[in-house]
């Protein structure tokens, strides 16, 4: 294999070409990215960068002079128009790449606000790229009213960095309560309280109708009938996977870009990782959204392209920074039947189907974060009632 063309030069395109070169890959390798900056971090660009306590350059994964350093021919600000799979060439305008194999690593796109309900106004935000940051983090000032749709994660953490530059915040969920989706009530009632604590006005159950303004945001109507101001509103809504050039090109889609265990393609030349891919996994197609799973899965395709013949078979974690709070979680709740919560000097919730042990949210425990992952890596499950009393030191159950 002489060329291998990397397009998305995120977490996962960033992992994965410096995986190929500590591999020792000698080929051309090239990296594409549609924006003009080098690969960067995205998860503090809505925390510590829009906080004005990072800066750019401290973002980027590495230095740029890395990639030229490592001999990858790295194209910023440019986006692939087309892949041609017969001819194995991939098009950036009139310029054409050869390759002998190909990745995806083209991540997620965030969900926008219709413009028929005031989506395209100016002064309605998402927080998802670096440009999307920029634009939005004049409008952190003192006293100005921020309007949040939206209560899961990326709608929470920017609420607390507005929160914390002394906005007026208010988070719209449409469900009966925030992190529905994805977390037990018991998460739930305690990331609300830590909201409420810090000034956050969280109206769940009520869906946003429209953004009212001629040309920018003046406020919003709500779905029980009442109206807010509003100087900006940020959709944190979700993201979904940027499948536009795999479906351009023919490749096989179900929910993302469908790979098997290795983590190829329909397309035996072709692979994808991070947030735009689905893999098996216990009888299902997951997609994973995380910084990790686009490292490990990245590097993982990196050694398969290379022939290691490896299958993916994650144990997921993930974390969410608000305030003095660093949320960690290890493995997947779906599924789950019932919570066991410990309280103490920290708290943690631990998800049970039956007696089988699925994940853990750990409320600044490192300690319930670090024992909860190694368990499901081990394929353990802990007694439900030595979990419960909190005189139980969790290191023990380890070695149940």
């Amino acid at each position: 294999m002489k060329r291998i063309v990397v397009i998305g030069a995120g977490q996962a395109g960033a992992s994965l070409v410096a995986k190929l070169r500590g591999l020792g890959f000698a080929g051309e390798i090239t990296l594409i990215g549609a924006e003009p900056v080098p690969p960067y971090q995205r998860p503090p660009l809505s925390k510590a960068y829009l906080l004005g306590e990072m800066a750019l350059e401290r973002l980027f994964l590495r230095p740029e002079s890395f990639y030229a350093d490592h001999g990858i021919d790295l194209r910023l600000g440019q986006r692939v128009t087309a892949i041609d799979r017969a001819a194995r060439t991939v098009a950036l305008g009139d310029d054409v790449l050869p390759y002998d194999a190909l990745a995806l690593t083209t991540g997620s796109v965030p969900r926008r606000l219709p413009a028929l309900i005031g989506g395209d106004l100016r002064g309605v935000h998402l927080v998802r790229d670096l440009a999307d940051v920029d634009a939005m983090g004049p409008r952190f000032q003192t006293g100005a009213k921020a309007i949040i749709v939206g209560g899961g994660y990326i709608g929470l953490e920017a609420a607390a960095v507005a929160a914390k530059k002394g906005l007026e915040v208010t988070v719209l969920e449409m469900a009966p309560r925030i992190l529905q989706r994805v977390a037990a009530p018991e998460t739930s009632d305690a990331i609300r309280a830590l909201h409420q604590a810090h000034g956050v006005t969280i109206l769940e159950a009520t869906g946003l109708e429209r953004i009212e303004g001629a040309t920018r945001v003046e406020g919003v109507s709500l779905s029980d009938g009442r109206r807010l101001e509003a100087d900006f509103v940020i959709a944190g809504i979700g993201i979904l996977p940027d499948t536009a050039l795999a479906e351009a090109t023919g490749l096989t889609l179900e929910n993302g870009i469908r790979t098997d265990t290795q983590g190829r393609t329909s397309d035996p030349h072709i692979w994808a990782a991070g947030d735009c891919a689905s893999f098996p996994w216990r009888g299902e197609l997951l997609r994973l959204e995380s910084v990790q799973n686009a490292i490990d899965q990245a590097e993982l395709v990196a050694e398969n392209m290379l022939g290691a013949g490896k299958d993916y078979a994650p144990v997921p974690w993930f974390w969410s920074d608000q305030y003095d709070l660093k949320l960690q979680i290890a493995g997947l709740n779906t599924g789950y039947d019932r919570v066991i919560v410990r309280t103490g000097d920290a708290r943690s919730h631990w998800y049970f189907a039956g007696e089988k042990f699925l994940a853990v949210d750990a409320l600044n425990d490192p300690r319930a974060f670090m024992v909860g992952k190694r368990l499901l890596e081990q394929g353990k499950s802990p007694d439900p009632v030595l979990l419960a009393d909190t005189a139980t030191d969790l290191k023990q159950l380890l070695k149940a």
